[in-house]
């Protein structure tokens, strides 16, 4: 399984962005990641300042969003979605994204739950509790219609 510490996630997307600046050749992953940054101009200088960021911690209770972090919950809707797991997670995107009008939108719908999903298992001490995440994606496509 794949589980990088902070510091060598942070590295794939370093790398992964740059050598897409350099039109180096990219892994499938590393593809994947440089499109979702590409969607993400505000994280461009950021990922261009490695010594910089590498480090750096970003703080929710100072209003700061953790670019590495929203970047990997791309990643990880994208491949959800690409083995449909949780199975109807991907027609829940696929609806979504019809009544948003853009993936990159809905994706970041799903991201909200996701990060609650992962918040109450933290919370609760327990694995991600699939249905939690079904049912927040429900109600999303509810409030949508």
């Amino acid at each position: 399984m794949f589980n990088p510490s902070r510091d060598q996630a942070r590295q794939f997307f370093f790398e992964a962005w740059q050598k897409r600046r350099d039109s180096v050749p990219l892994t499938a992953l590393e593809a994947i990641a440089a499109d979702i940054i590409s969607k993400h101009p505000e994280y461009h200088t950021i990922l261009e300042s490695r010594e910089q960021y590498a480090g750096r911690d970003f703080l929710p209770e100072q209003g700061e969003t953790n670019p590495f972090l929203h970047l990997s919950m791309h990643i990880t809707i994208a491949e959800q979605v690409s083995i449909d797991q949780p199975a109807g997670i991907r027609n829940a995107v696929q609806q979504l994204t019809q009544h948003l009008g853009s993936l990159h939108d809905a994706e970041h719908e799903v991201m909200d739950c996701l990060a609650e999903t992962i918040w109450q298992a933290q919370r609760g001490h327990t694995a991600p509790d699939m249905r939690i995440y079904l049912d927040c994606l429900e109600q999303k496509l509810g409030a949508k219609k």
